[in-house]
């Protein structure tokens, strides 16, 4: 193979590129743009309802800001490698953060719901070059024997806008505008950017190879059909569901992106994505644990505020702070996953945390109308713990044995499967939502006998309750009651939906357990494998 050497690219008198100290001031300037990428696809969520009401817009309309971000992002994730390869490191991150500030800049000044959800297709530009990069410059400073703690520390800047951005959203929404959301990444941003020209040298390959636009084209379409029938497999405006023309054309113009981008990808000489990398062990059946994560795990993000705020009455501040102690959680485990991942076979903090994830999931299938915040958080405090043990240790078993140069390459593959399995998970949860609620409505409904003692004992109860708070007499008060009832009847069984998909994500999340097993985790100090690594 090749020897990969480096360029450094103008003189940096501020930090010396040899010095210890270096590669750390590089991991915190990658903290950076992180934190604002992983944050913006949480904060957004707690706005929702104030941009439906200042545009006068529909909800299948204001999806559509989460959707375009999501959208973009996996579409740019495939090309960060062959960008910073051909432009260099450096300046492609640097690129990555002025895309991205300059499209939270734009969705602040946003006048209809349309502007928004073009300049939201921006921001994810630009985040969708910010993850894969940043982690393909830290597994690049790094050596192998440290990468684990790199890694980890990485892991704190994800873990923590994971749980701020919720209730950072929530707090800035109740208290000043849906725009100021936007407004927070703008001074973030060009702090990164500064930072980014001054601490990092420039780094690409000798060998830059020709642009697979046909992988490209048939990728974007693959992945952009894909998001967008999974999206709006169950939109309200899509009244039969995932039989729907649209639904299903979708899903062919998909595969035939996935076809041609195949045929492509394995016929020529620089494909967009090398899926030779798969030929990795590790780096695939890691690839394919984190599919079954995030079916699992992101697929089930969005239930818990749904509970929160539907079921109990929560605020959106309230529903997302929440989620803070959980992130700091993470952001403490991370770092020690790291080190243990380096000191010890990385696979034992891997299953750990696998099982606590499931643990944690499993309890929150026990929720009720009547749930105590310490039973909701009790369960969230496991989860943290399962997530923090786990991807920091997953993500050193995947890239132990990917050479430098495809570095790029391998953290963009790895970052596009994750978000293709947590979209996947998004669809099927939602599904199973819908669908559970309609099955427990019907038992829950079949089994009340309107002439049983109980019932009308209840129903007594409630005419009075009625007619104490609203006044009124005969037929109109025992309507209400009845009515009350029945929106009794409804959230218990939403109550019991919810539940459910809680449940099948921690048996999704158990799956997980037996690939780990398979991986191999036994460290060669061969003189080839450390020429490979170098």
């Amino acid at each position: 193979m090749a020897e990969i050497r480096s360029r450094v690219i103008g003189n940096i008198p501020s930090l010396h590129h040899e010095h210890s100290s270096y590669k750390w001031w590089v991991l915190a300037n990658i903290m950076v743009g992180t934190f604002m990428a992983v944050l913006d696809a949480t904060v957004v969520n707690v706005a929702l309802n104030k941009m439906m009401t200042t545009f006068g817009t529909s909800v299948d309309k204001i999806e559509w800001v989460l959707t375009a971000y999501l959208l973009v992002f996996a579409v740019m994730l495939p090309t960060s490698g062959w960008v910073a390869d051909h432009f260099g490191y450096k300046r492609t991150y640097f690129f990555a953060l002025f895309l991205f500030t300059l499209g939270s800049f734009l969705c602040s000044l946003s006048w209809s719901e349309d502007a928004l959800i073009g300049f939201r297709l921006v921001q994810g530009a630009g985040a969708g070059f910010l993850m894969p990069v940043g982690m393909a410059i830290i597994t690049r400073e790094f050596p192998p024997e440290k990468r684990g703690i790199a890694l980890g520390f990485w892991g704190i800047a994800a873990a923590a806008s994971v749980s701020l951005g919720p209730m950072v959203g929530g707090y800035l929404v109740d208290n000043f505008s849906w725009q100021s959301i936007f407004d927070v990444n703008i001074p973030v941003g060009i702090v990164g950017m500064i930072a980014t020209y001054l601490i990092q040298r420039e780094y690409k390959t000798e060998q830059t190879r020709s642009f697979d636009f046909i992988g490209f084209i048939s990728m974007s379409v693959f992945l952009t059909f894909l998001l967008l029938a999974l999206s709006n497999g169950n939109s309200s405006w899509n009244t039969n569901g995932w039989t729907s023309d649209f639904i299903l054309t979708c899903f062919g113009l998909s595969l035939v992106g996935l076809v041609v981008f195949l045929a492509t990808d394995l016929s020529i000489k620089n494909p967009l994505i090398e899926l030779s990398l798969l030929k990795d062990f590790n780096f695939s059946v890691t690839n394919g644990i984190l599919f079954i994560f995030g079916m699992g795990l992101f697929g089930s993000t969005f239930l818990l505020p749904l509970f929160l705020q539907s079921s109990l009455n929560y605020t959106a501040l309230q529903s997302g702070l929440v989620f803070f102690p959980v992130g700091v959680i993470q952001a403490i485990m991370s770092p020690l996953s790291g080190i243990m991942s380096d000191k010890i076979n990385p696979k034992i903090p891997a299953f750990i945390g696998v099982v606590l994830l499931a643990i944690g999931l499993f309890l929150q299938s026990n929720l009720s109308l009547f749930s105590e915040h310490a039973q909701i958080m009790g369960a969230l405090y496991v989860r943290g713990f399962g997530m923090g043990m786990l991807f920091t240790p997953l993500s050193t078993i995947a890239l132990m044995k990917i050479p430098r140069i495809k570095m790029a390459q391998a953290s963009g593959l790895f970052n596009v499967i994750r978000q293709i399995g947590g979209s996947f998970g998004v669809a099927i949860f939602g599904t199973m939502l819908t669908r559970r609620i309609i099955y427990h409505s019907a038992l829950n409904g079949a089994a009340v006998n309107q002439y049983s003692a109980t019932f009308r004992d209840i129903q007594y109860h409630m005419q009075n309750f009625v007619q104490q708070t609203n006044g009124g007499n005969g037929n109109s008060v025992i309507v209400k009651a009845q009515a009350l009832i029945g929106q009794h009847i409804v959230s218990q069984a939403f109550v019991q939906a919810i539940n459910d998909d809680f449940y099948l994500a921690g048996a999704i999340t158990l799956l997980c357990l037996v690939p780990i097993l398979f991986l191999r985790t036994k460290k060669k100090k061969s003189k080839e494998h450390i020429a490979i690594m170098e």
